[in-house]
């Protein structure tokens, strides 16, 4: 896999500068070449647990500026949330079955790459669905639900219109209304959106 996701990448018009197989010489490699944007998978030797996971963290730690895409098989939103922290700019959380659409996978590493987040829908989407009704949430209508979750995942306004088949104008709408239902306020930046939206969920999660 790791050869085919190279691969792909340099055809895409990436340079790859390094491909390494275990946790350990990812956080070498990646500290010593200081790439834009690190491609990781959470399960890696030495342990094969969530040791790419932790050399993820590590890396953006000690190297802030370079974004990181964790890889993972599991629907698992803590891996998510520990990841990302409290700095969503420049990191990524894809389930691998993504990798096979090379066009969205592709466009996840060129955000993550240029400071931007990505959230794999579906880890996002079972967030929402388990969120308490109660509360804030419970005041969004369906549609701002699927808004609420396009936010989450990075998308920009148009992104958002032409995954939910509305207009633009439609999904401004429905944004301003759910600023002012969750209290979160008007955000300037597709950073602060998702910033917003990861905050809501966490303080919202059973």
């Amino acid at each position: 896999m790791r050869e085919g996701i190279a691969r792909i990448l340099m055809e895409a018009g990436f340079e790859v500068v390094g491909q390494v197989g275990d946790a350990n010489d990812f956080l070498r490699k990646a500290l010593a070449h200081r790439p834009d944007v690190a491609v990781v998978d959470i399960q890696m030797p030495p342990g094969r647990t969530d040791d790419g996971l932790r050399a993820a963290i590590e890396l953006r730690r000690q190297r802030p500026d370079t974004g990181v895409l964790v890889l993972s098989q599991f629907y698992e939103e803590r891996y998510m949330m520990e990841l990302i922290g409290d700095r969503p700019e420049g990191a990524g959380y894809l389930l691998k079955e993504r990798v096979a659409d090379v066009a969205v996978f592709t466009e996840a590493v060129g955000r993550v790459a240029a400071g931007g987040s990505v959230l794999d829908p579906s880890v996002v989407g079972r967030m929402l669905g388990r969120l308490r009704s109660e509360g804030p949430l419970g005041r969004l209508s369906p549609r701002e639900r699927d808004v609420l979750a396009a936010m989450a995942e990075g998308k920009s306004n148009n992104g958002i219109a032409k995954a939910l088949v509305v207009t633009e104008a439609a999904v401004e709408k429905h944004i301003t209304s759910i600023f002012h239902k969750l209290d979160l306020g008007r955000s300037s930046t597709e950073h602060k959106r998702v910033h917003a939206v990861l905050t809501y969920l966490r303080s919202t999660r059973v």
